[in-house]
């Protein structure tokens, strides 16, 4: 996992695959931003940012409350759609 957060592009990568997964797995939009929120808290209280990328996401993250996190989290699944 540490090799998957330490680049962002692999970052971006590993979770453009899951968010297929879940999709062929047949969860809904919402189901996978929850998924994707869920993921931010967790990297949030115990992953430091290994990049320049993931401490702009942590600052963030911190920034917000939890509706404007979840738009981030929403934000993520969209960005790795399109790549």
């Amino acid at each position: 996992m540490s090799n998957v957060i330490s680049n962002f592009d692999n970052w971006k990568e590993f979770l453009s695959d899951r968010v297929a997964q879940a999709r062929n797995n047949g969860m809904s939009e919402e189901t996978i931003k929850n998924l994707a929120y869920e993921i931010g808290s967790f990297l949030d209280e115990k992953v430091d940012p290994k990049n320049e990328q993931q401490r702009v996401l942590k600052q963030l993250w911190d920034a917000g409350d939890e509706n404007e996190r979840k738009t981030v989290a929403g934000l993520m699944v969209k960005l790795v759609e399109q790549t």
